[in-house]
């Protein structure tokens, strides 16, 4: 049996919870088109791919989920500062490609969005591979997603690991035939 090769991670609720940035930037695109969004009704739709996210939010109108798409990637930067890096999930990362493992990002986030938190955050460069949203065409709990990861990255399903805090990316990972470890609130570690 051969050991680890490669870590890959969820971005959003799993190496940063960016749930509060993520809504007050949604919240200000959904208001700028003349329409609200709850937080109770984020939630619900938490991790979701754009579009599923939109008809779930009661946005029928193409031209305008295509508009809060546009002002929320503006907006987002704005809310950075609320976003809550999982700092042992991180240094664990870091560490392990150290030691000459190799680690990837696998997010149904957009990569524009996805690439400005890992510059603000500083862990750009600490990743071999970032595959976002755009770079597949099922979003989660398709397997897609990591079963691109293991191609590019040229590993098997048993020689990765995958950490996710949702119940559609746990199943993602579980039909690409690759274990996975929940990430939940608790394992950020102590922020004070």
């Amino acid at each position: 049996m051969t050991g680890i090769k490669l870590l890959i991670t969820d971005f959003d609720g799993t190496l940063v919870n960016t749930f509060a940035a993520n809504l007050a930037a949604y919240q200000q695109a959904f208001a700028e088109v003349g329409m609200s969004l709850t937080e109770a009704q984020y939630r619900d739709a938490f991790g979701l791919r754009f579009d599923k996210f939109m008809a779930q939010a009661g946005v029928e109108d193409k031209s305008i989920s295509s508009k809060i798409r546009e002002l929320k990637g503006c907006y987002y930067p704005e809310y950075f500062d609320r976003l809550i890096v999982n700092r042992p999930l991180l240094e664990m990362l870091r560490a392990f490609r150290r030691g000459g493992g190799r680690t990837a990002i696998a997010s149904t986030a957009r990569r524009i969005n996805l690439e400005n938190a890992l510059a603000y955050i500083g862990a750009r460069e600490d990743f071999d591979l970032i595959l976002a949203g755009e770079d597949v065409v099922e979003g989660k709990p398709s397997p897609e997603i990591y079963r691109t990861v293991l191609d590019r990255m040229g590993v098997a399903p048993y020689e990765a690991i995958v950490f996710e805090d949702s119940a559609v990316g746990m199943a993602s990972a579980e039909a690409a035939g690759i274990s996975y470890i929940e990430i939940k609130d608790s394992f950020y570690g102590d922020r004070g």
